[in-house]
C-alpha cells in the first residue's frame, strides 16, 4: 500500500478520515504529532524564509506538470511581445467570455501536494470495504499477471501511446492488437475480429445497429431474449429510440416459434446470451437456422474463458459475437476500463464498428502492420459513418491479448476447468443441503440458486464478507472465477450452510464433495471439440523470462511520451502523472465489482462526488454524469439529454441538429445516433462560424430545431469572437446548444462553457484532465448540463444513477470506467484551482510560441484579430503540393526521423497539421521540435529549387529506417542524419522504424 513519506500526514489523514483539515490545523498537528519529519518535507528556515513558507509542502504538483518554469514562460510571453500572462490571454480569449478570475482558484478547488493526495487515496481506497463479490453480470475478479501489471499497466511506455495512425512508430501495439484480434476470432470461431470497442453493452448496441443496417433499415424489429444482461438491454433501449428501433424483450425461444413473426419480413435480428446471465447454457444452432431462415442476422453475448470449453458461437453460424474480455487479466475496476471484443462473419467485416488491424508490407516488401479499413472514421465520414466510435480499449486489449498469449490455449483450458469444477463442486455442496440448482442442466461458471427466501442467504452472505447476485425474492446467483481459492470456495459453500442452519464444512470435507452429482454442467453437444490458438505467438511466451522479453520487444518499436513530445491537435497528449496513475491499482479500489452495494464503496463514492462537483465548477455547469465512458459516448449521451428534454415538453418532432463544419468529426455521427438530422452551417473564410448562415438555417428550421453542436475552441484553433451570439440564435429558434469539450484544456479558468452560452458539454478526461490516452482507449467522457437538463441524466438498471426523468443507460457500468476516473480526480486535486488556470495558460502560450516560431517557414491557417491562435494552430501545406509534389503525409513521415510523432495531419482541413503542444512540454522541447519543422523547410526549399528530385527525396522516403546509417545509401537523396541534432539520432538508433507503410 502506498503511504506518505511523512508520518505526520498519515495521522492526519486518518484521524480526519475524507474530511480535510485546515492549513492552519494541519500544521499544528504536523508539528504537534512529528516535528521530525518536517525537515523531510518541507523547505528549512532561512533568513529570508517567512514561517508560512516553512511549512509549505516540497512536493507540489503544477511545477511537475506543467514544463516551462517562470524564466521559461517569461522568455516566451517576450518573444511575442507581452510582458505578462495576464496581458496575453487577454488577447487570446475573447473578454465578453472570460469568468471572473476567483471561479476557478485554490480557494474553489483546494490544491493537494503529492504526498497529500496519495494518503488521501489510501483512505478511500480503504473505505471501500474488502467484500469478496461473486455478483457476476459480465463482471469478474480477474488475476493479473505481475508481469503484466507492472510492465504493461503501469508502464507509461505503453498507457502514453497515442492510436496507431502512424504504423511505423506503432509496430509494437499494432502486432499486440492483432494478437487481440486472432485471440477473439479463434475463441469465438468467426471470421474476423476487431481491435475492441467499449464495453459488452455498448458492443450489443452496434450489433443491433449492425442489423439494422444490414437490413437497409427498412426491417426495424430487434429481439432480446430475458436472460440478457439488464445493463445490455438498458443501453439497447436507449439507442433503440434514437434510430426508431422497435425492440422486443422475451423469451427467444417464443419469439422463434412465432410464425407470423418470423415471416413478417420486419425482424432484422435478435440478441441472445451464451451462457446467459443467470448462468444456463442453452444449445442455439436450431434458434440460429430460423432466424437465418428469416433473414435476421444473430447476435450473440458471450464469455471468452467459457468458450474454451464450449462450443463456438461461429460454429453454430452466430454472425455477430461479442463480450467483455476483461476477465482475461484486468482488474474490475468499479466497471471498467474493459476492452469489449467483437467478431463477426465474413458477410458483415465490411460493416463492423471500431478499428480493425491488418497486416500489410512496408515499402520494401517486409511483414508490417496498420489499420485497416479506415474510410469508416467519423471525421471522413461524418454522418455517414457507421458508427460514432472515435476510441477503443486499446490498452485493455493488449492486456487481454498478453494475458493469453501468457497462458496459451493448454494454460487457459487449466484455467477454465478450474473455475467450472469448482462451480460444480458448489452445485453438489447447495443440493445436498436442500437448494435448488435452477440451471444444473448446463452451466459454466454461475448458478442460480433458488430457496425460500434468498434474504437469508443475503443476510449470511453479508457477514461473511460476499456478495451475491439478488436475482428476485427467491433467486441468489453465484459466480466463480480464476481468483477463487479452495478456502473461498469453502467460505461460499458455508454461507449457504449458516442460511439453513447446518454445521459448517471443514476443509478437510471439501475432497469429498462429488461434483458429479451437481449436475451435468457442460452438455457434451455443446462441449469445444476444435483446437485454438495454434498462432506460434500464443505457444512461446510461457515462462515469465520469455513474456517479459516479448512486452518489452515490441515496447520497443513504438514511440510514446517516455521519448518525445506527441503534437497531436485535439488530442491534447500531456503529461499522466505517476502519482496519478498509482491509485488506479491500489487494491482497494482495483478490485470492486461496480453493482456492490453502495454502501461497500464509500471511498468510491466521496472520490466520484468530489470529481463531479470540480467538473461543475469548471465548466460551470449544475450536474453531471459520470457514466459516458468516451468522448463521443459523451457527445451521444448529452444530444441524447437534449432529445429526452424536448420531449417531456410535447416537442417530439424536434429533432433538426445544426453541427459547423469546424466541429469535431464525431458530431456528426452521434447526431444521427440520438435520433436528430444534420445540417451543416459554412465557416467563414478566416475560420470563425458564419453567423449569418447560423442564422438562415435556425430560423428555417426552427419548429424542428432541436440543437447545434459547437466544438469551443474550434477546430481550427481559434477562440471564435461569436460564440455567445450563437449560442443566443440557437436559443431564440427553440434549440439548445452542445458545447464539444474536446478542446476544453484551452478554457479551463479562463472561460467555461455555460459561460459561452451552452446547455450540455461532454469532457474529455482522456484530454484536458490527464487519463493517458493508452494507444487508442481507455476514455471517458462525463457531461455536464445546465439545471433544466439535470433530470435526463442517464440512470442505471442496477445501480441507479442520473436525474429524476432519467434516460437509460449508456454504459454497462453505472459510472463507466471508474477506475480512470481516479486519474483525473487526482488531477485536478493536486493541481487545485490555480494550477488548472495556470495549466490552460500554458497551454496557450505554448501554441502561440510555435506559431511564432514558425512564421516565415509556414502558413498559419488561422488566428484571431489579435494574430493569436488558441491552444493548438493549424498550418497549412497546399502550396508545397503545388511547389514541390510534397503532401502532408511526407512531412509526417520525415518528422518521424527527427524523433516526434508528427501533428494530427489532413484535419480539418485535407492540407493542414493541426499541432497542439500541451502545458507539459518544456520550451527546450518545444524548440526542438519548431527546429525540426524548419530544418524540414530548408529540405522543402532543396526540392522546390530542384536540388533534390521531386520524387525521390529526403520527404518521400522518410521515414529511413535503422539499416540506412550503417549501408551505402545509394539514392541520389544526400547524407541528411549529419545534420540532426543527438537526440533526433538517438531516437532513430534506438527505435527500428519501419519504413513507410504501403497504404
Amino acid at each position: 500500500m502506498i503511504r506518505s513519506v511523512c508520518p505526520a500526514a498519515n495521522h492526519v489523514s486518518k484521524r480526519f478520515g475524507s474530511v480535510r483539515p485546515t492549513s492552519t490545523l494541519r500544521l499544528k498537528l504536523l508539528i504537534t504529532k512529528s516535528p521530525s519529519c518536517l525537515t523531510r518535507t518541507y523547505v528549512s528556515l532561512s533568513k529570508n524564509t517567512s514561517k508560512k513558507d516553512i511549512f509549505a509542502p516540497l512536493d507540489t504538483f503544477t511545477r511537475r506538470h506543467v514544463g516551462p518554469d517562470e524564466l521559461e514562460v517569461g522568455k516566451m510571453l517576450k518573444s511575442l511581445g507581452y510582458a505578462t500572462m495576464d496581458e496575453f490571454v487577454r488577447d487570446a480569449v475573447p473578454q465578453q467570455i472570460r469568468i471572473p478570475t476567483g471561479s476557478v482558484n485554490n480557494e474553489t478547488i483546494e490544491a493537494y501536494s503529492e504526498s497529500e493526495l496519495l494518503s488521501r487515496a489510501n483512505d478511500l481506497a480503504a473505505a471501500n470495504q474488502p467484500f469478496r463479490s461473486y455478483i457476476g453480470m459480465g463482471y469478474w475478479n480477474a488475476v493479473v499477471p505481475p508481469v503484466i501489471l507492472r510492465n504493461v499497466m503501469e508502464n507509461p511506455a505503453w498507457y502514453t501511446q497515442y492510436t496507431p495512425y502512424q504504423p511505423e512508430i506503432a509496430q509494437g501495439r499494432l502486432e499486440s492488437l492483432v494478437n487481440f484480434q486472432t485471440m477473439v476470432a479463434s475463441l469465438t470461431g468467426m471470421h474476423i475480429a476487431n481491435a475492441s470497442l467499449l464495453d459488452e453493452a455498448t458492443a450489443a448496441a452496434e450489433a443491433m445497429v449492425m442489423a439494422f443496417s444490414a437490413a437497409n433499415q427498412k426491417r426495424k424489429t430487434f429481439l432480446v431474449d430475458h436472460a440478457v444482461s439488464p445493463q445490455t438491454i438498458s443501453v439497447l433501449q436507449t439507442r433503440a429510440a434514437g434510430f426508431g428501433i422497435d425492440l422486443r424483450i422475451g423469451d427467444i425461444a417464443s419469439f422463434s416459434e412465432d410464425a407470423s413473426l418470423l415471416s413478417s419480413s420486419t425482424v432484422c435480428g435478435c440478441l441472445i446470451q451464451y451462457p446467459d446471465v443467470n448462468g444456463s447454457i442453452r444449445d442455439f444452432e436450431l434458434l440460429t437456422k430460423q432466424m437465418h431462415s428469416s433473414g435476421a442476422i444473430v447476435s450473440v453475448a458471450t464469455d471468452l474463458l467459457a468458450l474454451t470449453v464450449l462450443k463456438p458461437p461461429g460454429e453454430w453460424g452466430a454472425d455477430i459475437v461479442f463480450g467483455n474480455s476483461a476477465r482475461f487479466g484486468v482488474p474490475s475496476g468499479y466497471g471498467g476500463p474493459h476492452a469489449a471484443f467483437f467478431a463477426v462473419s465474413e458477410k458483415l467485416k465490411r460493416k463492423m464498428p471500431g478499428r480493425l488491424i491488418g497486416r500489410s508490407k512496408d515499402a520494401e516488401g517486409n511483414i508490417a502492420y496498420r489499420l485497416a479499413l479506415q474510410t469508416r472514421e467519423q471525421h471522413i465520414r461524418r454522418e455517414k459513418a457507421t458508427s460514432n466510435i472515435c476510441t477503443s480499449q486499446a490498452l485493455l486489449a493488449n492486456m487481454a491479448a498478453m494475458y493469453a498469449v501468457y497462458h496459451g490455449s493448454q494454460g487457459l483450458q487449466a484455467i477454465a476447468g478450474k473455475v467450472h469444477a469448482y462451480t460444480r463442486i458448489l452445485s453438489s455442496a447447495v443440493q445436498s443441503m436442500g437448494y435448488t440448482v435452477e440451471n444444473k442442466d448446463g452451466f459454466f461458471d454461475t448458478l442460480s440458486i433458488q430457496m425460500e427466501n434468498s434474504e437469508t442467504v443475503h443476510a449470511a452472505a453479508a457477514r461473511a464478507n460476499i456478495n451475491f447476485r439478488r436475482i428476485d425474492d427467491e433467486t441468489v446467483g453465484v459466480t466463480l472465477d480464476e481468483s477463487v481459492s479452495p478456502f473461498d470456495l469453502l467460505d461460499v459453500i458455508n454461507v449457504f450452510a449458516a442460511a439453513m442452519d447446518i454445521k459448517p464444512l471443514e476443509a478437510s470435507s471439501m475432497a469429498e464433495i462429488d461434483p458429479e452429482t451437481g449436475g451435468q454442467g457442460i452438455p457434451s453437444s455443446l462441449k469445444r471439440t476444435s483446437a485454438m490458438l495454434h498462432h506460434p505467438v500464443f505457444n512461446t511466451h510461457h515462462s515469465e523470462t520469455e513474456m517479459l522479453r516479448y512486452i518489452h520487444h515490441l515496447q520497443a518499436k513504438d514511440l510514446s511520451l517516455v521519448h518525445a513530445m506527441i503534437p497531436l491537435g485535439s488530442c491534447t497528449m500531456k503529461l499522466n502523472s505517476t502519482s496519478s496513475m498509482i491509485p488506479v491499482t491500489m487494491n482497494g479500489f482495483s478490485n470492486v465489482h461496480p453493482f456492490a452495494p453502495l454502501e461497500q464503496v464509500q471511498g468510491y463514492s466521496t472520490a466520484l462526488k468530489e470529481l463531479e462537483k470540480d467538473l461543475c465548477i469548471i465548466t460551470g455547469f449544475p450536474a453531471c454524469s459520470l457514466q459516458p465512458n468516451s468522448g463521443a459516448a459523451g457527445e451521444y449521451a448529452g444530444l441524447s439529454v437534449i432529445r429526452a428534454y424536448h420531449r417531456s415538453r410535447g416537442n417530439e418532432n424536434r429533432d433538426i441538429c445544426l453541427i459547423p463544419v469546424s466541429a469535431h468529426g464525431t458530431n456528426p455521427a452521434s447526431a444521427v445516433m440520438a435520433g436528430f438530422k444534420v445540417v451543416a452551417i459554412k465557416s467563414l473564410p478566416d475560420g470563425s462560424l458564419d453567423l449569418v448562415d447560423l442564422r438562415e438555417k435556425a430560423q428555417k428550421h426552427k419548429d424542428n430545431l432541436a440543437a447545434c453542436m459547437i466544438t469551443y475552441p474550434s477546430t481550427f484553433g481559434v477562440f471564435e469572437e461569436g460564440v455567445t451570439e450563437a449560442c443566443k440564435i440557437v436559443h431564440e429558434n427553440g434549440g439548445q446548444v452542445y458545447i464539444d469539450g474536446a478542446n476544453l484544456n484551452a478554457q479551463v479558468g479562463l472561460t467555461n462553457p455555460a459561460t459561452c452560452g451552452g446547455d450540455v458539454c461532454h469532457l474529455n478526461l482522456h484530454k484536458t484532465f490527464a487519463i493517458p490516452h493508452g494507444g487508442g482507449g481507455p476514455g471517458m467522457g462525463p457531461i455536464c448540463v445546465a439545471e433544466h437538463l439535470a433530470p435526463f441524466l442517464p440512470t442505471h438498471p442496477v445501480i441507479p444513477t442520473g436525474g429524476s426523468d432519467a434516460i437509460q443507460a449508456v454504459s454497462a457500468a453505472p459510472y463507466g470506467s471508474a477506475s480512470i476516473l481516479l486519474i483525473s480526480w487526482a488531477y485536478i486535486k493536486m493541481l487545485g484551482g490555480d494550477g488548472l488556470s495556470h495549466s490552460s495558460s500554458v497551454a496557450l502560450l505554448s501554441a502561440n510560441y510555435i506559431a511564432s516560431r514558425l512564421k516565415g517557414h509556414y502558413t498559419l491557417k488561422y488566428k484571431n484579430t489579435r494574430g493569436l491562435v488558441a491552444h493548438e494552430l493549424l498550418i497549412d501545406l497546399a502550396e508545397f503540393d503545388k511547389s514541390a509534389g510534397l503532401k502532408v503525409m511526407d512531412f509526417a513521415k520525415r518528422l518521424q526521423d527527427y524523433g516526434f510523432h508528427p501533428p494530427t495531419c489532413s484535419w480539418p482541413i485535407p492540407t493542414a497539421m493541426l499541432i497542439e503542444p500541451t502545458e507539459s512540454e518544456t520550451l527546450e522541447e518545444l524548440d526542438r521540435f519548431c527546429e525540426a519543422m524548419i530544418q524540414i523547410r530548408e529540405e522543402v526549399q532543396e526540392v522546390v529549387e530542384g536540388k533534390q528530385p521531386k520524387d525521390d527525396n529526403v520527404l518521400k522516403n522518410a521515414p529511413h529506417p535503422i539499416r540506412l546509417l550503417t549501408e551505402e545509401w545509394n539514392r541520389c537523396v544526400m547524407w541528411k542524419f549529419g545534420r540532426m541534432i543527438g537526440p533526433y539520432l538517438w531516437f532513430l538508433v534506438h527505435t527500428p522504424a519501419k519504413k513507410r507503410s504501403i497504404h
